[in-house]
């Protein structure tokens, strides 16, 4: 074999060299995913938070305990990465009573009136801890859970497991859940969830994430501009609880079809402790098909969130409990409308609802739903 010319050498060295250092820039770009041990809760189990990455620098962070959104870094219109979601620096936050920050909330979220239904003529009785009411699944729902996690390296992702034991909460059937969290490229969070049982039962799972698009510790979000893909929505009684008509938001306080500012409508949302806090439905062509559901801009930050769900419904919530005692990130004292939440869900009270969509889930199906927020700036 005759040797190479001292040119070719040099040209499939050169070569070489580039297809290292683009592999090198390959291998950098990808998203990675790191772990780390965030303490223990009172029980001696272990939580875990998973942090993910995109190529553009976008970070998440998730926790076994209640499979947790604990905090989203995204850019600002000048590129300055902020956190935007309510929450606390360390665990012993959590392991404390809090208002749902970041969890998944379940069995069922949100309200079910005098926590008690009735399916295939077997009433239920619940837990009431929401006034008469039962909230987000009761004392101990899936916000109390330390879930297990599987790293999803591949979809930069990652999925959290938990199972409920008949009877828990009140609740009928054996039901094992999931809940995935993705961070993709084009600057995504999705969440797909997935729960099977082995009676019939109800469910209906949300993140409770509050979002805050200036940065967690940044003051209120009156001025935020939201839009709303919703012409309808169900007014509530003295208990938040719906009354079972779907009323059109048209014209009055609760029109977000076209973007305003929070806070425009504010004074016009009366009673204690005023604010947003109503279920929408979402203008859905086919019900279970992925659906824009909301847009909230931050007119400071340029921050945009958009959101997309297969649920029927979207639970706007201004924040009008917290009330300045609770400490979070950074020794941010949350204040009364410090953030809002945007929980993608089936109706409350649903079970008690028939005119509802149905959040029954019975054996050999697969209760499946899908959340995307997408970030961006303007």
């Amino acid at each position: 074999m005759k040797p190479l010319p001292r040119l070719a050498i040099v040209a499939t060295a050169f070569g070489l060299a580039l297809f290292t250092h683009g592999a090198a820039l390959a291998e950098n770009a990808k998203p990675k995913i790191a772990q780390d041990v965030f303490g223990k809760t009172k029980d001696g189990e272990t939580v875990i938070v998973f942090t993910l990455t995109n190529s553009h620098g976008l970070k998440a962070r998730v926790m076994t305990l209640g499979a947790t959104l604990a905090s989203i870094e995204t850019p600002d219109r000048n590129g300055k990465l902020a956190d935007i979601t309510l929450g606390f620096d360390s665990l012993d936050g959590y392991l404390a009573p809090h208002p749902f920050f970041g969890v998944i909330a379940g069995r069922y979220a949100n309200r079910i009136a005098k926590g008690k239904f009735t399916l295939d003529g077997k009433e239920y009785t619940l837990a009431t801890n929401n006034g008469a009411n039962h909230l987000h699944g009761g004392i101990k729902g899936f916000d109390k859970k330390n879930w297990k996690a599987e790293v999803l390296a591949d979809t930069n992702g990652v999925r959290f497991s938990a199972t409920s034991p008949d009877g828990d909460e009140g609740y009928p059937g054996t039901v094992n859940a999931s809940v995935t969290y993705t961070l993709t490229e084009k600057d995504e969070l999705r969440l797909d969830y997935e729960i099977t049982t082995d009676k019939a039962t109800v469910v209906n799972l949300t993140n409770h994430a509050y979002w805050n698009l200036a940065g967690t510790g940044a003051g209120d979000i009156l001025g935020h501009e939201l839009t709303l893909h919703a012409s309808r929505f169900t007014p509530v009684d003295d208990g938040s609880i719906p009354t079972g008509t779907l009323d059109p938001v048209a014209g009055g306080p609760m029109d977000f079809t076209k973007a305003k500012a929070i806070g425009k409508d504010f004074a016009k949302m009366t009673g204690t402790p005023g604010g947003y806090d109503h279920n929408f439905v979402i203008d859905q062509e086919k019900p279970g098909t992925l659906t824009p559901a909301a847009e909230v801009y931050d007119p400071k930050s340029g921050r945009v969130m958009r959101i997309a769900t297969t649920e029927p419904g979207i639970q706007f919530y201004t924040g009008n409990y917290l009330d300045g005692k609770i400490t979070g990130k950074g020794g941010t004292v949350y204040q009364k409308n410090f953030a809002l939440c945007l929980e993608t869900q089936h109706f409350p009270d649903s079970p008690n609802k028939p005119q509802f969509p149905s959040a029954v889930l019975r054996p050999g199906t697969t209760y499946r739903s899908t959340t995307v927020h997408t970030f961006s700036v303007r």
